[in-house]
């Protein structure tokens, strides 16, 4: 699936419209591009996703308004929101909805396409190239994004980290599980996966929908 020779195009902000609820499963498949400094380009395909509404949602970071820190969370959908998760590792985020309205959609996994040696100097030791980016610290690692990286825009073509698309769509029957780590909202069905995919993370869902 990889398909490494496709034509790859920018995703459209318009894509990106709605509730994270709404946007996540489009995401899967999708491909996140980043340009090193040395001209290399490190790309995953997105595998594994999940929604986060805003002041809808108790486990979302905007959930009290606006903050220094989730600052980026209200601008407009496509931008880039990057955060440190209990102090040690960077999590992406695909801002989603409307200017001024708080909604992202975390990223997961995705699955090595390019720049894979690069990715194994990232995380070295790791001795399957689908276990270098299987978890939201794991892909920022491999993929090398960091707080740098905050607010950039995924849609521009300028941009050192883009969300792209080839000819591999979204699967029409996602696999939809509960969030996974969370201790709020735990229940909502808002973490989408790739059908039997093996790059996704090992991560269990917080409880089991119903």
């Amino acid at each position: 699936m990889t398909g490494s020779s496709r034509r790859r195009v920018p995703v459209r902000r318009s894509e990106l419209l709605g509730d994270a609820t709404d946007v996540v499963p489009r995401l899967l498949n999708a491909l996140l591009s980043v340009r090193d400094s040395d001209g290399v380009v490190r790309v995953g395909r997105i595998v594994e996703v999940e929604a986060y509404r805003g002041s809808h949602d108790p486990a979302s970071h905007a959930f009290r308004g606006k903050s220094r820190r989730n600052a980026t969370m209200f601008g407009r959908p496509g931008l880039l929101y990057v955060y440190r998760s209990y102090g040690v590792h960077w999590c992406a985020n695909v801002v989603a909805g409307t200017d001024g309205v708080a909604e992202a959609v975390l990223l997961r996994a995705v699955e090595p396409v390019a720049g894979v040696a690069s990715m194994r100097s990232a995380r070295p030791g790791i001795d399957r190239d689908i276990d270098l980016a299987n978890g939201p610290g794991k892909l920022c690692s491999a993929l090398s994004i960091t707080g740098d990286d905050d607010g950039s825009d995924l849609c521009s073509r300028s941009s050192r980290v883009r969300l792209l698309r080839d000819d591999v769509d979204a699967p029409t029957r996602p696999t939809v599980t509960a969030r996974v780590g969370i201790t709020k909202a735990a229940d909502r069905p808002w973490r989408y996966l790739v059908p039997g995919h093996p790059g996704v993370s090992r991560g269990r869902p917080s409880t089991v929908p119903t």
